[in-house]
């Protein structure tokens, strides 16, 4: 009996453990199988990748060889062309044509400004090749790596091998290996979209507020949606992607969309990047609150603020302060007491802000911009760089929240034209290389064929730009009282009756709703008066005889301060 109990015994446990080791190998199959889902080939494993790269084509050639169409597909994108034709309004825009009020053009800068460009080898935008397919830049998106990069000053080109940069200058950048990038693609991700869009303008933080470094691995506080450990949201969960365009467009924007949620599987041609995209026409369980989607932008209640993230974005850039110069005679820079630049001798003054409140107006998708050759009379300034259009009564339109940037720059006071000023570059000619406006106004204009009178004046511009990341939590958007008050968020929005609004006052119905209380206030005097009017008539011994009556029930012995009573109101 004891050794058949002993053999029951052993094949249990021999049951139990091989149970036990079945269910850790399937843990271990199941997790082996979840990371293989991730993605349907290790490009480590493709012949056309193990070999060594020496430039940026020979990779988009090797990645060719199978995605066959990619080329294709990115050669119909603004990312590639750096341009756009506004159906509305006719205008060209785009990098290549635009001029701003931060580094003021793409036009003569390009061996700078094409390292965020999606191809190789763009000096100069007039004589690139467009339809070249091995010019198109796969690693700058599809990089896992983190490693890839593209210096300033190489027309868009990676360097494979360490180089001296500027030549002369004992600075060397490292080359960096192409052939391990390449067989580590990936798609793309915060880091990578971040790479352009948050550096904007040049540097981290300086164009749109709402974009810069901080959103990489962002708390929920700083953005709900990309939330590193929560909802973790790439760019491209809301900018969804198809044949590699781009849904959401600062040229020609959704401010209004009246669609309801996207049904996942169903075709729909509407912008998958709005917030009602997913969240629908009536997000909120309080209906009041869901009344004011039909004017208000989401963003306008849920971003309460930008550049939340520690890292300061330019409010203003006056480029008629440049040219100073320190003791050594180099450019000055001063910092303030974040070490942030306040000024450059080559830029001139900047003002920098955190947690920006944004200026509001009414919106509807159509911007309008001031292009080179455009007459600009000086006395109407600032002129506007671009400008918002929508109105309250045009049914297109939405209250939207809206980071202003105020610059002052180069202006042709004869020609009443914007300019476009050769900055980048190692030639005399370029001003951050000579701090020469003549010399690089005249070699700015030349290269894009526009004449130049040779007189420099300085002119205030501004320039707006929509409002849409960092959003908060719902605990933290704009609170009710901070719009319907006076001197609120939106006490300069024109068109709209806000309950609360110093500005909103209705005349008749407040001078019957002050009658009413005035009216209300006379007949309370008036009470009191006759209530006190009968007291004095009453004849005296008749109140003596009254608040001895009181006084023997106890009613007045709190208020003479009898002792035994004040002691049980103080317990």
């Amino acid at each position: 009996m004891q050794v058949l109990k002993q053999l029951l015994f052993a094949l249990s446990m021999a049951t139990l453990m091989g149970g036990t080791a079945h269910a850790a190998a399937d843990q271990k199959a199941g997790a082996a199988t979840a990371a293989l889902l991730k993605s349907t080939a290790d490009h480590s494993k493709f012949k056309e990748l193990q070999r060594p790269f020496q430039s940026g084509p020979e990779v988009t050639k090797a990645c060719l060889t199978c995605h066959t169409e990619a080329a294709k597909q990115i050669h119909q994108t603004q990312h590639w062309k750096w341009e756009y034709v506004n159906p509305g309004t006719g205008q060209t825009l785009g990098k290549r044509h635009v001029i701003n009020n931060f580094c003021t053009s793409v036009s003569s800068n390009y061996k700078a400004c094409a390292s965020c460009h999606i191809g190789y080898g763009m000096e100069d935008g007039s004589k690139f090749d467009f339809a070249s397919q091995e010019n198109v830049d796969c690693l700058v998106c599809h990089d896992a790596t983190g490693k890839y990069k593209k210096p300033s000053g190489f027309a868009g080109n990676p360097v494979t091998k360490d180089t001296e940069f500027p030549p002369g200058s004992g600075k060397i950048i490292r080359g960096i290996d192409l052939q391990a990038i390449a067989q580590k693609v990936g798609k793309t991700r915060r880091e990578t979209c971040g790479a352009c869009h948050f550096y904007g303008g040049g540097g981290d933080a300086v164009k749109h507020g709402d974009l810069d470094s901080s959103l990489e691995q962002p708390d929920k506080a700083l953005d709900v949606h990309m939330d590193a450990e929560g909802n973790n949201f790439t760019c491209a969960t809301c900018h969804k992607t198809d044949g590699h365009q781009v849904p959401g467009s600062r040229y020609a924007p959704t401010a209004m969309d009246k669609g309801g949620a996207h049904m996942r599987g169903k075709a729909d041609s509407s912008n998958p990047a709005t917030c009602q995209a997913c969240h629908g026409q009536a997000p909120h369980g309080m209906a009041k609150l869901n009344d004011h989607t039909d004017k208000v932008a989401c963003q306008t209640c849920h971003i309460p603020a930008f550049a939340r993230g520690d890292m300061p974005t330019k409010m203003s850039w006056d480029w008629s302060t440049s040219g100073k110069r320190d003791a050594k005679g180099k450019p000055l820079v001063i910092t303030n007491d974040d070490g942030h630049i306040t000024y450059n001798g080559i830029k001139g003054d900047f003002v920098l802000e955190e947690n920006v409140r944004p200026e509001y107006m009414w919106f509807n998708g159509s911007v309008k911009y001031t292009l080179l050759g455009d007459d600009i009379d000086k006395s109407r300034q600032p002129i506007a760089i671009n400008t918002f259009e929508g109105g309250p009564d045009d049914g297109k339109s939405m209250i939207w929240p809206v980071k202003v940037f105020r610059g002052k720059q180069p202006f042709d006071p004869v020609n009443r034209s914007l300019v476009v000023a050769h900055l980048a570059g190692e030639d005399d000619t370029a001003y951050w290389k000579n701090m020469d406006w003549q010399k690089a106004i005249t070699a700015g204009m030349a290269m894009v064929g526009k004449p130049y009178s040779g007189k420099v004046d300085f002119i205030e511009t501004v320039a707006m730009w929509p409002i849409t990341h960092m959003v908060a939590p719902k605990e933290k958007a704009v609170r009710c009282d901070e719009c319907h008050s006076s001197n609120g968020r939106l006490e300069k929005v024109d068109g709209i009756y806000i309950p609360g609004r110093g500005r909103d006052h209705f005349g008749l119905l407040e001078a019957g709703g002050w009658a009413l209380v005035a009216l209300t206030l006379l007949g309370v005097v008036g009470h009191w008066l006759a209530v006190a009017a009968r007291i004095k008539q009453t004849p005296i011994f008749i109140l003596i005889i009254a608040g001895a009556r009181w006084r023997r029930r106890g009613r007045l012995a709190g208020w003479r301060g009898g002792g035994r009573d004040r002691g049980a109101r103080a317990h």
